[in-house]
């Protein structure tokens, strides 16, 4: 059965106290049992979040990571370092880093290589331009992004993978894929890894949704037959509308 899945990709947001405002109201929330909840702070969060979230169901989560394990690459975290500071989890391929850090396929690739090395989980993220969809093209860019970046992986490795897809279009625009959209295209997905793969690994992978979800559609939006939850923004950043989130199964 797939995991439902909410995790807070908090960005370039927070700092250090602004993360311990957070975490001390975080604690006091009750957890469901079949929903997995992560946050992914900035890297000089990590570690102090990792400690203050011991005994609480949260997992932690990087944003990024480099592909090497070591070496000369001035203001780079490895994968090392993350499993050093408590971090067995890592967002790759997010839309941003595609963007603003020319991270194509071929260095994803790298990425997610070494994650798995390191016996990490990965969140690996695709979606489609506002003009690719209007071109049409959005299913074949989601083909391409994962045929370049992750279906190199053993069937074996597919135990710590997780999909999500995020529309950039609807990302921090207010914008939102509607459910049947995101249901189109995660059903896809799931196609495109039946046929790489199988139907096993296709019907076990959780596919998340990211893309402006809010407390007001997210349920609506979980409630989709292949969509497995959540890659949560601006929303993630309030305690209040975070848990909002996470109880919307």
């Amino acid at each position: 059965m797939r995991k439902n899945i909410v995790a807070g990709n908090w960005k370039m947001n927070n700092d250090l106290a602004e993360t311990e405002m957070f975490l001390v109201d975080l604690k006091k929330q009750v957890f469901p049992e079949d929903v997995a909840v992560m946050v992914a702070p900035p890297f000089t969060s990590l570690h102090h979040t990792f400690n203050s979230l011991r005994e609480h169901p949260v997992t932690i989560a990087a944003q990024n990571m480099h592909q090497s394990n070591e070496g000369a690459f001035t203001g780079e975290v490895s994968a090392k370092m993350l499993k050093s500071v408590g971090v067995s989890t890592v967002i790759l391929g997010h839309s941003e880093r595609r963007a603003f850090f020319n991270e194509d396929g071929s260095l994803l690739a790298e990425k997610v290589n070494t994650a798995l090395e390191n016996k990490m989980t990965l969140i690996f993220c695709i979606g489609e331009e506002l003009a690719d969809r209007k071109a049409e093209n959005h299913f074949s860019l989601i083909n391409r992004q994962l045929s370049e970046g992750l279906f190199h992986i053993s069937e074996a490795a597919w135990e710590n993978v997780i999909i999500a897809y995020e529309p950039v279009w609807a990302i921090g625009t207010g914008e939102t894929a509607s459910p049947e959209q995101a249901q189109e295209m995660h059903q896809y997905i799931r196609k495109l890894i039946n046929e790489n793969y199988n139907e096993t690994i296709a019907k076990k992978v959780s596919i998340l949704y990211g893309g402006s979800v809010k407390p007001d559609n997210a349920a609506e939006i979980f409630g989709q037959a292949d969509v497995d939850g959540g890659l949560i923004g601006g929303a993630s950043l309030k305690v209040a509308s975070f848990m909002k989130i996470v109880n919307a199964f």
